[in-house]
């Protein structure tokens, strides 16, 4: 009971997400010995899922218009959600930021939405404090039992709350660690099977690492700016929506990019970056293997899953590097004031399918900027951010002063 109470939670959230649970559990061997999709003979779609995957949405409108690459761009109001080492660089002393992302807008729901908000404080040359806090609605929503009897109704919602501090160790290298509190009320006060359902509750820590050299001397005289980003986040307790210890993994997540930044001119910047991204969350079982034991998987402590996740793969290292994502993303400024942007995003087919093109513009005056994206589906998975606008703001009080 335990088991399908917990997948059915999973389930709630994991839609947002539009990963492929179907065929999960449900593979064979062919006769070259691939695992296939019963009936079909498609290859085996085998996701890595977790808990409150709402944590792993980007809620960034600047990196979300460049393929969701940002663990290695310059630091920024939102710099938390991809790595908070970046602010130990960011250029100005103070700013905050603001984030409106519509869900799953393209079926008509108006009351489903990410809002984010972001900060930082730079405490002096080397030292720099970080907040965010990110909410996630699912809207309004008919319980019903088993029978389809109605039991009332509810506004599930999820929120996460963390603070962050990150130093500079040399003029080029910094690190971050960051604390997070994390609640998620799918359904709390239902009753499934006898059981009462709570909130979800849960602590985490995120590890980020940024080196950046912005004095590259070009032939020309130009400095241009080259930067490597890496950072672990979601490392933390497992979360249960009951009293029982059967408790479900958080969205650990490696994510590890590079950018580099043209300096054309006075007043004409370019920007390139790439980045990679795996969950560091334990494989399930496909199907294949009489031997692999998914309750002794589930099982697993936090960091034992951590590290069991780098080689657990069913169909062995082949498998695993499919687990990995990549984005790609471009970024042109002219005169610090108007940017375009654009990115392509990569998953494979047998572990979530999603594939998309991303484009966006950024304005900036003085304190206030304004960033917009835009996605566009690409493959024939359906993403919750279809043909969707959303849009940051950005206040950078710093620059008031140093615009004096």
């Amino acid at each position: 009971m335990q088991r399908i109470l917990r997948n059915s939670l999973c389930f709630i959230a994991l839609c947002c997400l539009s990963l492929s649970l179907s065929a999960q559990n449900a593979c064979v061997l062919d006769e070259n010995e691939n695992p296939v999709t019963p009936g079909t003979g498609l290859p085996c779609v085998n996701t890595v899922v977790s808990a409150v995957p709402f944590l792993r949405i980007n809620p960034d409108a600047r990196g979300g218009a460049m393929g969701d690459a940002g663990v290695a761009l310059s630091g920024d109001a939102n710099s938390m959600h991809y790595n908070a080492s970046r602010l130990a660089f960011a250029e100005e002393d103070l700013a905050l930021g603001a984030t409106y992302t519509p869900w799953l807008q393209a079926l008509g729901l108006n009351d489903v939405y990410l809002a984010y908000l972001g900060g930082y404080k730079k405490l002096n040359e080397f030292e720099a404090v970080g907040a965010s806090l990110r909410y996630f609605s699912l809207g309004d929503i008919q319980y019903t039992d088993v029978n389809g009897m109605n039991t009332g109704t509810g506004k599930p919602n999820e929120f996460e709350f963390a603070l962050a501090y990150t130093r500079k160790l040399s003029d080029r290298f910094s690190a971050s660690l960051t604390g997070k509190y994390i609640n998620s009320n799918l359904a709390s006060g239902q009753e499934v099977s006898g059981v009462v359902l709570e909130a979800g509750q849960a602590f985490a820590a995120d590890l980020g690492f940024t080196y950046r050299n912005d004095n590259i001397r070009t032939s020309g005289g130009k400095n241009n700016k080259f930067a490597i980003g890496a950072a672990i986040t979601n490392i933390g307790a497992k979360i249960t929506y009951t009293q029982d210890t059967v408790r479900d993994f958080l969205p650990a997540n490696l994510a590890v990019g590079a950018a580099y930044t043209f300096q054309l001119d006075q007043y004409n910047e370019f920007t390139i970056t790439a980045e990679t991204n795996k969950l560091l969350v334990p494989t399930p079982c496909d199907g294949t293997d009489v031997n692999c034991d998914q309750d002794q998987i589930d099982d697993q402590s936090p960091i034992a899953g951590l590290f069991s996740s780098l080689s657990d793969a069913p169909q062995g290292f082949g498998e695993e590097l499919r687990e990995f994502t990549y984005s790609i993303g471009a970024e042109y400024w002219y005169d610090k004031q108007f940017a375009v942007r654009a990115g392509y995003f990569t998953e494979h087919s047998t572990k979530g399918g999603r594939r998309y093109l991303t484009a966006g513009l950024g304005l900036k005056y003085n304190i206030f900027g304004l960033n917009f994206s835009y996605l566009v589906p690409t493959g024939n998975q359906r993403n919750p951010l279809d043909n969707t606008l959303r849009f940051s703001l950005l206040f950078d009080f710093g620059a008031t002063a140093s615009a004096r």
